[in-house]
């Protein structure tokens, strides 16, 4: 509980001291640390450190928010209804998160009705909050991370890793980091108590190319892409066609409603949660051990069905 405590009490310190930068107040840390009841020493750490991301500048002992970085309320229909979107999907997140993401979009929105709707399984990662910034700093200073993890199957172990991004896959969080010259990928929530070290490494030039290609968390990176063709019944077609997958091609759009397309992926897992979604409209074409595997599991599931 204290560790919570003491979460919750850095969170508002904080929302606060960028709530009163954004209404233009030149602050002193003397005088925050009185506000606040804590050390200067305490402050001076949210100024460098948790809030070094943000436009702000010390001068005359006094901290500000640059010019042109002050967020006022919006008058374009364009931006009110790109926020309204924003609001809407940091609502899926939840806790914590949703509530301060709210009070900061409500500085910049006119009104607080909003007419969009939408429905996201996101986890809500709020109470990673410290851990959280620590791994953006070293991914964008380029530093290893010391760190605990619970891989599920076994006790915790720490290790050392190279951290490169952040990353979200169907509504769960994840780390994606080089561990030596293993590329790895780690739930972020089993991730705790990081500890940023002195040692820098390069950056991995090809990542964002990749997550851009990728379906889901199963992507490989050191493994050569292969196309899996697919095709989609009349049902089917109409949602690919909507909303197609990152690496879709189409082969053929048929008269009667129907298309044969291809993927490309690095794993298998990364299309057969789909094909299996979308049993009996979607079948796969090619490699036959792809087919192969859905029939198998189809056995299984049919075998074990009749136990209950």
């Amino acid at each position: 509980m204290a560790y919570k405590h003491d979460y919750d009490k850095i969170l508002t310190r904080l929302t606060v001291i960028l709530s009163k930068l954004n209404d233009g107040e030149a602050l002193s840390v003397k005088e925050l640390a009185k506000e606040f009841n804590t050390s200067d020493r305490t402050i001076q750490r949210d100024f460098n450190e948790r809030l070094v991301s943000f436009p702000i500048y010390q001068e005359n002992k006094k901290w500000k928010m640059q010019e042109g970085f002050r967020v006022e309320k919006t008058k374009s229909l364009e931006d009110e209804l790109v926020l309204d979107i924003i609001e809407k999907i940091t609502e899926g997140i939840g806790g914590k998160f949703s509530a301060k993401a709210h009070k900061l979009l409500s500085k910049i929105k006119n009104e607080d009705f909003n007419p969009i709707y939408t429905k996201l399984n996101i986890e809500d990662i709020s109470d990673k909050f410290e851990d959280i910034q620590i791994l953006e700093t070293a991914i964008r200073e380029k530093k290893e991370l010391l760190c605990s993890y619970d891989d599920e199957r076994q006790d915790i172990y720490t290790v050392t890793i190279q951290p490169l991004k952040i990353v979200n896959f169907e509504g769960f969080w994840y780390l994606i980091a080089l561990r030596g010259e293993i590329f790895k990928k780690y739930y972020l929530k089993n991730i705790s108590h990081p500890i940023m070290t002195d040692t820098t490494f390069e950056k991995e030039r090809e990542l964002d190319t990749l997550l851009d290609k990728s379906i889901s968390i199963w992507f490989q990176r050191d493994i050569e892409p292969f196309e899996v063709k697919l095709f989609a019944d009349k049902l089917a077609t109409k949602y690919f066609k909507r909303r197609p997958l990152p690496t879709q091609t189409l082969e053929s759009l048929n008269s009667d409603g129907t298309m044969e397309f291809s993927v490309t992926i690095t794993h298998e897992m990364e299309i057969l949660p789909i094909i299996k979604y979308w049993i009996p409209h979607l079948f796969v074409i090619e490699p036959q051990w792809i087919q192969e595997i859905i029939q198998e599991d189809l056995v299984i599931y049919t075998e074990k069905s009749h136990q209950f």
